[in-house]
């Protein structure tokens, strides 16, 4: 397993990294961050931008959702069977909004232990690709000022900041009090998102000052480049056309809500 992370991750990552610190005017660490970066963000388009639609659509099919649990809270298995069956007749998979967290924690690691041996050793030689200049030590200073191999708790300030302002536009209002018995569900929805607005960047800041700032930068660079991506997807015409309002007495037939015959 640490042959294949070495093979796949970690010599690649950093061959990039000190690659584009040997061709770059100036050998400006904080711009390798930004390019490797952007390069990342890039790799992972495709994923990203599948698990932000499937926030998009979960949000706007969350009315039809909490009538569902609403309807079947004592039953647990037709409640299941009724939302899968609202998740595929709407083409959304709940699921789809972790793929990309669950990938990028392995390049985190590497991310890390290439910052950390990248900006301290000083030999480079024993992970360089033949075809790779060593430059013999890396300069871990940017702009003239900030060290990217130790922590750095403005960075993570931003970082923090960066978090926040990614998250507050996935969280929802809490419901108005004339929404009826359904608000219930609605308020229980934006206290969640309302923990994990504050819970998040707190995380963020605590976990960024403990890290090399180089790391931090990176975290910054990526959130900001996805709450960017994420605003333009949430601005953008949903591809599935919005969900009908459920009745106030609905019935589930084989997932499908329906209204009671009288």
């Amino acid at each position: 397993m640490i042959f294949l992370y070495n093979l796949i991750l970690y010599k690649p990552i950093f061959n990039f990294f000190v690659g584009l610190y040997n061709i770059l005017p100036g050998h400006d660490i904080g711009i390798v961050i930004l390019i490797m970066t952007i390069v990342i963000r890039l790799v992972l388009y495709p994923l990203t931008n599948s698990s932000i639609k499937s926030q998009k659509s979960l949000q706007e099919l969350q009315p039809k959702m909490n009538e569902i649990k609403k309807l079947y809270a004592k039953d647990q298995q037709k409640q299941a069977q009724a939302l899968m069956e609202l998740y595929k007749q709407n083409k959304v998979n709940p699921f789809s909004s972790c793929l990309p967290l669950l990938i990028q924690l392995p390049i985190l690691i590497a991310l890390y232990s290439v910052m950390r041996n990248g900006l301290t050793l000083t030999d480079l030689g024993g992970d360089l690709y033949s075809f790779v200049s060593n430059p013999g030590q890396l300069n871990p200073i940017s702009l003239g000022f900030l060290n990217m191999a130790k922590p750095n708790i403005i960075l993570a300030l931003f970082a923090g900041a960066a978090q926040f302002w990614q998250t507050k536009m996935l969280t929802r209002k809490q419901a108005p009090k004339e929404a009826g018995p359904g608000a219930k569900d609605e308020d229980m929805m934006a206290m969640m998102n309302k923990q994990m607005l504050y819970m998040m960047p707190v995380m963020t800041v605590v976990i960024g000052a403990s890290l090399p700032a180089g790391l931090t930068l990176y975290w910054l660079f990526s959130t900001v480049f996805t709450a960017l991506q994420q605003m333009f997807l949430f601005k953008k015409p949903s591809d599935n056309p919005p969900a009908p309002s459920v009745p106030t007495s609905p019935n589930v037939i084989e997932g499908t809500v329906i209204e009671e015959k009288k």
